[in-house]
Order: structure tokens, then C-alpha cells, then sequence
């Protein structure tokens, strides 16, 4: 793809970072939780800020269910499309299950941007699909002022399997899979300041699904599981410690970035939506003496594009998820973050 073409131009967003801010979120979901004293099939509704809703099939298995979709995040446009097909696909991952099928959500400004461009899109989602076995079986589009493109994605989870944000135990341990800074090397990449070397690191991260989430799933020793999106690590840990009715500790030092982070953090790049997160969450969080606490500000809340799967782990289970991690290329994830303690008077203390 020529590099005349900048889709990014043409949204105000940028991946999960074009999400509506969590306090005007709340405001307008006050009165629209779902939850199983309506539907009692329903494991799994709003009411929990999950991944996915989850509907019990009744023969030991369910329905997971989720939508995904955000206006362009680089400027090639089958990039665009595989980035924000595999953000969409690993929600499903990231309660335990299994994707089946995927349909596709265009909104496309027709007068303003080639056709071609939104067919390289729907090419790359189909490619990220096809990866992961399942079809891109049809969809539905609009004509808008501004290009977006994600998923409804539809999957299966074994009941006893199934694993929510919110079942975190006393004593937990806490891992991620993929590194952090997405919306940081984003954000230097619209502003024309990425470096070359960064590129290939972060759309490595921005394509890979989190197909690990199913093995995950599959451990009773793990007992919660998301996905870090466009909440940042900071939004996600705090609807895992609060809906749990738990403290989270989280090790500073321990945290995974993606090469090159630091330093564009020290040249005060990074997107709108962080301070937004910031503004939600900051009340809840807790600085240990020693923690560089001008970088945190900004690497905390950054909102993450179909970033890793953030999950608890009993002490004795460890070992058995480490072995998991290696024999999935990752390494680099094996040690803990941080843990969860007895409810105190913040949400989050963040140590050195």
C-alpha cells in the first residue's frame, strides 16, 4: 500500500482509544444492566464490564458473544483490518472460549475515501479470521463520516471452564501476556515520530489474537481472566480488584513495555484518552515511595489496542501456568505483576 495513504487522518480516534470515557460510559449505561434475574441463562451480562455477554446453552456449554469495532489506528488499511479483527476476536479468548463465527462491521465514508480501501480492510479481518479458523461469514455496513471496521464475534466456552473479571481470590497472583505502550507508539506513529525499529514491535502486538486465552481458560488454578483495551492496565485491574472486593498490588518495576515506550512517554507523547482513564480511575490508586510516578501517569492509564490477557493465578497453580506461557512463545511473561490482597482503602497500590 502506497504511503500516500493516511487513514488516520480521518479519525479523531485511534483503536480502543476512540472509546467513550468510563465515567460517561457509566452515565449512559445506568439504567441498561442486564444481568441473570431477567434472563436466568444468562451468565454473563453488562453488569460485570466483561469481555463478553454469555448465554448457558443448557448441555454444559455457552454462548460467548461480543462486539468490537473503532476507527483506524495505522494507515494501511489490511493492516487496519487484521489489528482490529484480532482486538475483536480475543475477547472471545479472553473468557475461556473458543471463536466460530465472525461478521463484520463497516462504517465507510463513501464520497471521501476509495472503495479499495475498505475491500483491503475487510481482507485483512478475513485473513486474521481465516488464522484462526473460523469464516467471516457476511456482516453489515454503513455510510459515515468517519472509516471504522471491527467484529460481532460469536463463540462456545464449556460452563466450568469459563472465566470472568471478577473472581479473583485473596492471595492471587497476576500476570499479562503482551507488553504495554500501544497507545504511546500509536500516537508517535500519527504524529509522523515513530521509529522505524518500533513498527514491526507494535504491529506485532496490535495483530496477534490471544489465542492462549483458551489454554488459560482451562486451568482451574486460574481463576479470572481479561483482556487489557482501551481502559489501559490501570481501567481493566481496577474492575478486576473492585469487582472481586479486593486490593491489587501491582509491581511497577515487573511491568512488560514494548521497546521504545519510555522514551516517547519523556517526549510527553501519548493520546487523548489517557488522561481520560486517568480522570475515572486515579482516585482509586495508591503510589508507593520510589515509583517513578510522572511516567506511570502516562503508561498506566494508556489505552491499549487488543492488548494481553490480564489474569490471577492461585500460588499453586504457578508452575502450571508458566509451562503453558513457554510452550506459547511467551517467554518473556512468566513472572508476576503483581498480587491480590485483603480490600483496602485504595483499589490499586502500585510498588516499586
Amino acid at each position: 500500500m502506497s504511503e500516500e495513504v493516511k487513514l488516520t487522518q480521518y479519525s479523531r480516534g485511534a483503536g480502543c482509544g476512540c472509546k467513550i470515557a468510563p465515567k460517561a460510559l457509566e452515565t449512559i449505561l445506568k439504567d441498561a444492566w442486564v444481568d441473570g434475574k431477567t434472563f436466568p441463562s444468562l451468565l454473563v451480562g453488562n453488569q460485570s464490564k466483561d469481555d463478553a455477554a454469555v448465554y448457558d446453552l443448557g448441555n454444559g456449554t455457552s454462548l460467548v458473544a461480543t462486539t468490537d469495532f473503532f476507527m483506524p489506528i495505522v494507515d494501511d488499511p489490511y493492516d487496519f483490518g487484521r489489528i482490529a479483527a484480532a482486538n475483536a476476536i480475543s475477547d472471545v479468548y479472553a473468557m475461556g472460549g473458543r471463536p466460530l463465527v465472525a461478521l463484520a462491521i463497516l462504517g465507510w465514508p463513501v464520497e471521501q475515501l476509495p472503495l479499495e480501501w475498505a475491500t483491503k480492510i475487510i481482507e485483512g479481518g478475513r485473513s486474521v479470521c481465516a488464522e484462526v479458523g473460523i469464516p467471516l461469514a457476511g456482516g453489515h455496513s454503513v455510510d459515515t463520516t468517519e472509516p471504522l471496521f471491527g467484529l460481532s464475534v460469536n463463540g462456545l466456552v464449556s460452563n466450568k471452564h469459563l472465566k470472568q473479571n471478577n473472581s479473583v481470590k485473596e492471595g492471587d497472583l497476576l500476570f499479562i501476556t503482551k507488553p504495554l505502550g500501544v497507545g504511546v507508539l500509536t500516537t508517535a506513529m500519527k504524529r509522523g515520530l515513530l521509529q522505524s525499529e518500533h513498527k514491526a514491535l507494535l504491529l506485532d502486538t496490535l495483530t496477534t489474537v490471544n489465542t492462549i486465552g483458551y489454554e488459560l481458560g482451562q486451568l482451574d488454578g486460574v481463576t479470572a481472566m481479561t483482556d487489557v483495551t482501551g481502559f489501559g492496565i490501570l481501567g481493566h485491574l481496577t474492575e478486576m480488584a473492585e469487582g472481586s472486593g479486593l486490593t491489587a498490588h501491582l509491581q511497577y518495576s515487573k511491568l512488560p513495555l514494548i521497546e521504545g515506550v519510555s522514551d516517547y512517554i519523556k517526549q510527553r507523547i501519548f493520546p487523548d484518552a489517557t488522561s481520560r482513564n486517568w480522570s475515572s480511575y486515579s482516585a482509586g490508586v495508591r503510589f508507593e515511595k520510589g515509583v517513578n510516578v510522572m511516567e506511570a501517569f502516562t503508561l498506566l492509564p494508556d489505552p491499549q489496542t487488543n492488548g494481553g490477557i490480564l489474569f490471577s493465578v492461585r500460588p499453586d497453580s504457578v508452575e502450571t501456568v508458566i509451562d503453558v506461557l513457554k510452550s506459547n512463545g511467551l517467554s518473556d511473561f512468566c513472572s508476576p505483576i503483581g498480587s491480590f490482597v485483603q480490600a483496602g482503602e485504595k483499589r490499586i497500590e502500585v510498588l516499586i
